[in-house]
């Protein structure tokens, strides 16, 4: 089994960078989402410092561009050349920061056939790809499996999104997949399949980027994420399955409170005794 980071999804102080590391630090962490699904709230000078620290650290980092950051767009209009921006710049924080890769969601159908939104998805992303390239902030991204059945972002959207473009990754969110599924991932058989699916598309030494927490769901969809152990979603299996790669993984855990990701880590770690029967 190839190495297991594992930490939240919220930079855990915004007062600074050091109180920021020295909490994950405290909390044994060794990884960190950084949090822009609301909007920007860290400048490059903060994201410089933050990054520094975190390698001293051993902690390795990503970013969560905003919500509104989509590909896809119907219309090239002003929410269109947005959400560009928003990427744009989730990129340069990324870049200064030295994190592994800049998370975003897929998007919309927004009335389309599947198809039709995977080829406008992957032409927006070609397009983006140039514009970092010319400002040199290409980092990798990683597009998010997402929670809602009947929308774009199933495991098999990403798969291709990440297929196409050779520089998005995907991003496997066991706790979406576990709502889209209906309950279903509760041993270590469909971890796998997913895991696979992502090994196949993914660079040589690229890490799984995975995001972690219990959740609630009704009708195949999401609602909200739970407290570890207040629905059915457990990390045992994913650690199991995780056994079976070579590939590191970074895991994000985005439960609701620090109880939970203990829990989640403890569950993942490598040195944690099978419980007795």
């Amino acid at each position: 089994m190839g190495k297991i980071r594992f930490g939240p999804a919220r930079v855990p102080s915004r007062e600074s960078p050091e109180a920021a590391i020295a909490l994950l630090q405290e909390r044994g962490f060794d990884a960190c989402e950084i949090d822009f699904e609301g909007g920007f709230w860290m400048d490059y000078p903060w994201a410089e410092r933050f990054g520094q620290l975190a390698r001293n650290a051993k902690i390795v980092l990503s970013v969560h561009a905003p919500i509104a950051g989509f590909m896809g767009h119907v219309e090239r209009d002003k929410k269109q050349r947005m959400a560009v921006g928003m990427l744009d710049h989730s990129a340069g924080v990324a870049k200064a920061a030295g994190a592994e890769l800049v998370v975003f969601h897929p998007g919309f159908l927004l009335g389309r056939e599947r198809a039709a939104a995977l080829d406008s998805i992957s032409e927006q992303l070609g397009e983006l790809r140039e514009r970092l390239e010319g400002k040199d902030r290409a980092v990798p991204f990683g597009v998010e499996v997402m929670g809602r059945v009947r929308e774009i972002g199933s495991l098999d959207d990403v798969i291709e999104i990440s297929r196409r473009s050779g520089w998005v990754r995907p991003v496997l969110d066991f706790a979406h997949m576990h709502a889209t599924s209906d309950g279903g991932f509760t041993d270590a058989e469909p971890f796998a399949a997913a895991l696979e699916a992502a090994d196949e598309v993914l660079e040589p030494r690229a890490p799984f980027h995975i995001h972690f927490s219990d959740i609630a769901y009704a009708n195949r969809n999401e609602t909200k994420h739970l407290p570890y152990g207040e629905g059915t979603l457990r990390a045992d299996p994913l650690k199991q399955a995780l056994r079976t790669f070579k590939r590191p993984a970074t895991v994000i855990s985005e439960s609701p409170d620090l109880e939970s990701d203990q829990a989640i880590r403890a569950a993942l770690s490598p040195r944690r005794r099978p419980a007795r029967t």
